[in-house]
């Protein structure tokens, strides 16, 4: 009896490695100290000592049961990006820069052309975030997960001074709440969605026309990585005075942690179209509306708080990036919350 007739393949791990060496390397930072492949991600913070009081920004996240629908469809060089998104994001609403990145992935078999896909992902998010991926683990555990099915989820660190750090505390009335498009349901929302579309094949493959591709297309598509955004407003001098990343539990639970206590957001749900994917699933599974804004992102992957002065200015720098902006409400005195009107 040996390690690989009880159902772990070290050979396999060996090529898997390999295989995500050439995606590692298109992520690398001049602040990385240590080689691919050891036990430990070293990150040199000497170019960060000039900050006032350089703070570190933190977060992790998966990627959920959409990779169901990866399994089913066999498609798996694209969730990488979401489980970066996801950590990356969090980071982003607080004004940090997204330094490094880890993911884990277990699995029932190492099979390293997939692990490579999927690390293949995950690089491509790490580019679109500027963050470096400078380490990882890939679990082998048979008998835990089933053979063809995985988890993936992923670590990541970010820095900004104090002083610039988003907090919500300078937010007051008459403020404006802008709201940056999301590319799809993102990564959140799927368990409900499994029990609206049929998990099948054939019913994924199905192409719309109004969807502009297959259900399961337009399912699988990736998280938007707003870092980028985030800092081109930055760099053009607009004070984002709150910021929050529309992810579970929508508008209702994400918008109000942006806010700070006595102040309230008004939310116009006519001051942009909601992508055809969501009509769909409200149609299809029979969903209240309010459901709809506590589960899903309804077209609104990132909100932001900027003073009135600025709204314009921030929706034409978000525009020239290639996203597309929206004054979604504004801000009143009152409990802190969202109404949506």
């Amino acid at each position: 009896m040996d390690y690989k007739q009880a159902g772990v393949d070290i050979e396999a791990g060996y090529k898997a490695v390999d295989l995500m060496k050439e995606h590692i390397k298109k992520t690398m930072r001049k602040e990385v100290l240590s080689d691919i492949g050891g036990f430990s991600g070293a990150f040199s913070l000497k170019r960060f000592m000039n900050m006032e009081e350089p703070t570190l920004v933190s977060g992790t996240d998966g990627v959920g049961t959409k990779l169901k629908i990866a399994f089913l469809l066999d498609i798996h060089d694209t969730i990488g990006i979401d489980c970066v998104a996801m950590c990356v994001n969090d980071i982003a609403c607080s004004g940090a820069e997204p330094l490094f990145f880890l993911d884990y992935i277990a699995c029932g078999k190492n099979d390293p052309n997939r692990i490579a896909d999927i690390v293949k992902g995950v690089s491509q998010g790490c580019i679109e975030a500027g963050a470096a991926l400078i380490g990882g683990e890939t679990a082998e555990m048979p008998g835990f997960y089933p053979e063809d099915e995985y988890d993936l989820a992923g670590f990541a660190v970010g820095i900004a001074d104090k002083s610039k750090l988003i907090t919500g505390k300078d937010v007051k009335q008459g403020d404006v709440i802008i709201g940056i498009a999301s590319s799809g349901i993102h990564s959140n929302g799927y368990s409900l969605v499994r029990q609206v579309f049929r998990m099948q094949r054939s019913v994924l493959d199905t192409y719309y026309e109004v969807l502009g591709s297959s259900l399961g297309q337009a399912l699988l598509t990736p998280t938007k990585i707003y870092v980028k955004t985030l800092q081109g407003l930055k760099k053009n001098r607009v004070n984002i005075k709150a910021c929050s990343h529309i992810t579970g539990g929508g508008f209702y639970e994400n918008i109000p942690r942006m806010l700070p206590e006595g102040m309230h957001g008004h939310i116009r749900t006519d001051s942009y179209e909601i992508p055809p994917l969501f009509n769909m699933l409200k149609k299809d599974g029979d969903i209240a509306d309010q459901v709809m804004y506590n589960t899903f992102n309804m077209g609104i992957g990132m909100a932001i708080v900027v003073g009135p002065e600025q709204a314009d200015k921030a929706i034409s720098i978000i525009n020239e990036t290639g996203e597309k902006a929206f004054i979604l409400g504004e801000i009143s005195e009152g409990m802190r919350g969202i109404t949506l009107c």
